[in-house]
This record gives structure tokens, C-alpha cells and sequence, in this order.
């Protein structure tokens, strides 16, 4: 911080100091004050640049660790981003209307997961987040707002984290589970004995089982699994 002492007052008062006396200027000298520690910090937070990273990372790091639970890291860092950006939207002119639209843009990413449309909520997803962005701050101080070489590696870089980041987590918590007694669900078994809403045997990967059923199944037959209760497992007739 550099503070001048007489020549950018000299403007405001025309040579006089506040009691109307003549100032003597001649040989005015500048004087540097250096920014303390905690000064050069907000000073770097008060980049709308920074926080355009800092909302990247909260927004990565939470959502991954909510699409692949346990990673631990992606949150931890998405937690302390959070905290940070809560700060610098009270010390910046943040437009409310950008943060809704970047927050829409997420809503859509994350829906095109579950509901794919062949990327038409993606390519919404990257227009309202492109937009968000340019809205983002107030653009009537030219000193606060985000230059294109920011927001347009970000947008893809945003499309990109949600389509193929978060997307195959999600995806991945869908699938149908391949281990374990969950994996026995919707295969077929032959009943050993007759199995009714009572009791019932059937056998299944070397072991034998209690069965029951809804519709009553003859010894011989074939069931179908539809269910796990306990170490009972739930049958019914096998549709030929």
C-alpha cells in the first residue's frame, strides 16, 4: 500500500491544509507503508478470479465426495472452499441471479445422470453456467468481473467434471449388486421341496435354502428369487 502524503490531498484541497492554511509542497515525500500479512490476504481474496477457483473446488470437491462416499479428501477440500467462498461473497459484489444460474447448471448436470436426454439438460447445463458466470459480479466496476480466459475453461472444464466425473460414480451406485446375497435376486433355483407362503426348500450356488412363496411351487419346479428376508428367501413361480 503506498500512501502519498501531501500531493493527492493538494487536488481535494487546493493547496490548503483543513484550516485553510497555506501547505508547503516543495518537497513533499512519498512514504510506503508495506500491507501486513492479513492485508495481502484479503487482498487475494478479493479477486474475483480466485473466487471463481475457490467455488470450482467446493463444487468439485463435495460432489465427488457425494458421488463416490468414503474418498474423504474431495470433501474435506470442498468444505474448507465452502467456508472460504461464504467469506468473499460478503467482501464482493456478487449477482445473485449468476449464483442461481451456475447453481441451475449443477441441478441439470446432475439430472442428465439419472434421466439421460442425450445431452440436451448437459448442453443447458453448460449455457446457464456460461451465463452464471458472466453475471457473477457486478460489471459496472471494470476492475470486477471475469475475463472470457476464465469462464470459458472453467464452463468446459465444469461439463466435462459432471459428465464423466461424477456421472460414472453415480452410475456406478445404480448397478445392480454382483456380490453377496443381494446377487441371488432374479436368478432361478429348483425347489426341493414344495414351497408355499409356510416354508419351502430350494437349492441355489451349492446350499440349500428356506423358501417361501406367495403362489404355491411344486418339488421339481423352478423359481424365480425376487427377495431376502433374513436367511429366508422369497419366491415365485417361474414364468416359462
Amino acid at each position: 500500500m503506498v500512501v502519498k502524503d501531501v500531493p493527492e490531498l493538494l487536488t481535494e484541497l487546493d493547496g490548503r491544509d483543513l484550516n485553510g492554511k497555506a501547505m508547503k509542497t516543495a518537497h513533499a515525500n512519498v512514504r510506503e507503508i508495506p500491507m501486513t500479512r492479513g492485508e495481502h490476504v484479503l487482498q487475494l481474496l478479493s479477486q474475483p478470479e480466485v473466487m471463481m477457483i475457490v467455488m470450482l473446488a467446493a463444487m468439485y470437491g463435495l460432489i465427488a465426495e457425494l458421488s463416490n462416499p468414503g474418498a474423504v479428501l474431495p470433501g474435506v477440500v470442498g468444505a474448507i472452499a465452502l467456508i472460504l467462498l461464504l467469506y468473499m461473497t460478503a467482501i464482493l459484489p456478487v449477482n445473485m441471479a449468476g449464483l442461481a444460474l451456475i447453481g441451475l447448471a449443477v441441478v441439470l448436470f446432475i439430472v442428465d445422470v439419472y434421466a439421460p436426454t442425450h445431452g440436451v439438460l448437459t448442453f443447458g447445463g453448460i449455457a446457464a453456467f456460461f451465463m452464471g458466470a458472466l453475471m457473477l459480479f457486478n460489471r459496472a466496476d471494470p476492475g470486477l468481473h471475469l475475463s472470457l480466459a476464465y469462464i470459458i475453461p472453467a464452463t468446459f472444464i465444469t461439463a466435462a467434471f459432471f459428465t464423466l466425473v461424477v456421472g460414472a460414480g453415480l452410475r456406478a451406485q445404480l448397478l445392480p449388486a454382483k456380490t453377496g446375497k443381494e446377487a441371488m435376486i432374479g436368478r432361478t433355483a429348483p425347489v426341493l421341496a414344495r414351497t408355499d407362503n409356510r416354508s419351502g426348500k430350494v437349492f441355489i450356488e451349492g446350499e440349500y435354502w428356506n423358501a417361501v412363496s406367495e403362489s404355491p411351487i411344486e418339488a421339481g419346479q423352478t423359481a424365480e428369487i425376487v427377495g431376502i428376508e433374513g436367511l429366508t428367501l422369497k419366491v415365485k413361480p417361474r414364468r416359462t
